[in-house]
């Protein structure tokens, strides 16, 4: 079954004093960095980003750009915009400031989407990754009743639909430092991430 994925790409990147999706990562811009990581895995990629940075992304090379339909509704917003367009019942979610992806792991997690809505690392108790995670399709009525009511929280909708939780050592198996997961919100995540891009190699 086709997979799509769905990039959020509208975050205003107020930590980092600018948009995060185009800084520029051991060479190549953070935005592809993600678009190449996910074409491993799937020929559907939408980025989603807000009305006020649409022109921003009018270079991308690849990766068809979506409007959010709900304006400034964070990444909920987003996971929305993306789930409505997307021709797949199985999407992957992933957020823009992720460069070191593993398409593996996110081939693994789609895998287990077949028979739940939902596939959401958990790497500590209490602590989730629903910017790293698969949705069905489906989650997108249930997203939107929760929009409407005005709650943001990106897991608030996890309590009404079917969820497969993966533990942190479940995840490890796929990526041993768990680097799929390591974001940029500041100056020393940016650095970190070029240094990391020089000891890996990519």
């Amino acid at each position: 079954m086709e997979v799509a994925s769905i990039v959020l790409a509208g975050g205003k990147g107020l930590r980092l004093g600018k948009s995060k999706a185009l800084e520029v990562i051991g060479g190549k811009r953070l935005l592809d960095r993600v678009i190449e990581r996910l074409r491993q895995v799937s020929r559907r990629i939408m980025v989603v980003t807000s009305r006020e940075q649409v022109d921003l992304l009018t270079g991308i090379d690849d990766g068809e750009v979506l409007v959010d339909v709900y304006a400034d509704r964070g990444p909920l917003g987003g996971i929305y915009t993306g789930l409505v367009a997307s021709p797949c019942r199985r999407n992957i979610v992933v957020a823009c400031d992720m460069p070191f992806l593993n398409p593996k792991l996110l081939h693994y997690l789609a895998g287990l989407c077949e028979d739940v809505d939902a596939v959401v690392p958990s790497l500590s108790p209490g602590t989730l990754e629903p910017l790293h995670a698969v949705y069905s399709k489906a989650c997108g009525e249930v997203i939107e009743a929760q929009l409407e009511t005005g709650n943001l929280r990106v897991d608030a909708f996890l309590g009404r639909v079917r969820v497969r939780y993966l533990e942190r050592e479940e995840c490890q198996r796929l990526d041993p430092q768990l680097l799929s997961f390591f974001n940029i919100n500041r100056p020393e995540d940016l650095e970190r991430a070029n240094q990391l891009a020089v000891e890996l190699g990519i």
